[in-house]
């Protein structure tokens, strides 16, 4: 959905409070002037019921990096984003910045051009799946490289799938998506063990389409021996826990979640030669 407001400048505050009473979904798009916004609203607030099974597998495995981070919804999640996209950018990371913002919304300027899509990072993986292993692993490269800038900064992401990951015009790789805030909940080495395991299990399967998994091994183990201690000792613990995921079924017919969860896992442990085997 697209608005023109021909204000100059934007009156961003008086734009959110009264477009946010008229729009029905929770996120739009909109023109102002010259510019393009998102204009996100509140949703309903979230039961603490939807985390108690990954509570229960986080103690079944003695994994404290699959507890779950809650995301509660409602005026909550909008200040929770706001004040993580804040800080996110006051690092010099390349979030959406926030123009307005009331308890129950947010405005966003859009992180591409106006009236252009920023691609999806997720997009450009499956594209580059399809182009062969180099395209792939190159790409996949790029997206690590990325989520190591994060990590330098002491910062962590929210749910780092690379579907969260988008293209800006200029180039680079920017990050959206921040209503829930791990660190909050857990400690920084556990909520950056969470970003690369979200990263993993969003891209791994692309990789073995590609026939490039035995070089991305490669590649995470030399990633892996250049973290801090912390948090390759959690990697490193959370793949050798989850070792049960070998015995999951690479059939199509079981579905993309249980083939992107054996993916990870083959891409997690060096060691595994299941990724051989297509």
């Amino acid at each position: 959905m697209t608005l023109t407001a021909a204000t100059s400048p934007p009156d961003y505050a008086a734009f959110l409070r009264d477009q946010y009473a008229l729009q029905t979904p929770n996120v739009a798009s909109y023109r102002l002037g010259s510019e393009q916004v998102w204009l996100k609203k509140a949703g309903p607030r979230h039961s603490m019921a939807r985390y108690r099974v990954l509570g229960l597998l986080a103690w079944l495995t003695r994994l404290q990096v699959l507890r779950p981070v809650p995301n509660l919804g409602g005026s909550t999640a909008i200040a929770t984003e706001a004040r993580r996209l804040h800080s996110l950018a006051a690092l010099g990371l390349r979030v959406p910045e926030v123009l307005a913002q009331q308890p129950e919304g947010l405005l966003l300027r859009h992180l591409g051009r106006p009236g252009e899509a920023t691609p999806s990072f997720d997009g450009e993986m499956q594209a580059a799946s399809a182009a062969g292993p180099q395209a792939v692993l190159a790409r996949w490269q790029e997206g690590l490289a990325a989520l190591q800038a994060v990590h330098a900064r002491g910062a962590c992401l929210s749910q780092a799938f690379a579907r969260n990951l988008v293209r800006c015009p200029d180039g680079v790789l920017g990050f959206i998506d921040f209503e829930d805030d791990p660190l909050a909940s857990l400690p920084l080495a556990l909520c950056q063990a969470r970003d690369a395991l979200c990263y993993v299990h969003s891209t791994a399967l692309y990789l073995r389409e590609a026939g490039a998994l035995p070089e991305a091994r490669a590649v995470w183990a030399h990633w892996l021996a250049e973290q801090p201690a912390a948090l390759g000792a959690l990697l490193v613990t959370t793949a050798q826990r989850l070792a049960w995921l070998r015995h999951l079924p690479q059939d199509r017919r079981w579905g993309r979640d249980l083939q992107r969860a054996r993916a990870a896992y083959d891409l997690l442990n060096p060691s595994s030669h299941a990724a051989a085997t297509p």
